[in-house]
């Protein structure tokens, strides 16, 4: 059942009136206090470069919502880790990303990163398309006060 789409938008509006205060430059870059969450993303980004799957599902919060690009909406980690189990079930298929922007509201408990990517595969025709774009990773913090990823969103350059 897909999710209406205005409580989503509402939500990183949201989101971002309770980030602005906390990010004076963030698109300047990481500020201090997104440098520990910069680095759990850089981490993520290693998981995909191992290709192992399971790693980079454990990253994602147990209800996250991940929105591909040209896709529908995956709901809860075990329907992420489904979308990168498929991605990556293509040998070919490459992605790494690097963080940008990074930093955590005032409050501690909502941060986000920011940055760019890049993929790789074979496509039908048997030549190497390659893709590059930008992501916006919205994260809060478990019961455990382990930082996960609740919202991934990303798409493509053109």
């Amino acid at each position: 059942m897909k999710a209406p789409l205005a409580p989503v938008l509402a939500a990183l509006l949201g989101l971002a009136g309770v980030l602005a205060p906390a990010v004076p430059a963030a698109a300047a870059g990481i500020d201090d206090s997104g440098k520990a969450l910069a680095k759990i993303d850089d981490s993520w980004s290693e998981s995909s470069v191992r290709r192992d799957v399971d790693l980079l599902a454990s990253f994602y919060a147990d209800d996250a919502v991940v929105y591909p690009p040209s896709d529908v909406m995956f709901s809860g980690r075990p329907a992420a880790r489904k979308y990168w189990a498929a991605a990556f079930a293509d040998p070919t298929y490459a992605l790494t990303w690097k963080t940008l922007s990074a930093s955590i509201s005032k409050s501690g408990d909502l941060g986000f990163t920011a940055g760019t990517y890049a993929e790789s595969y074979k496509g039908t025709d048997g030549k190497m398309v390659r893709n590059t774009g930008k992501y916006v990773a919205v994260w809060t913090k478990d019961k455990d006060g382990a930082w996960k990823c609740i919202h991934d969103i990303w798409n493509a350059d053109k």
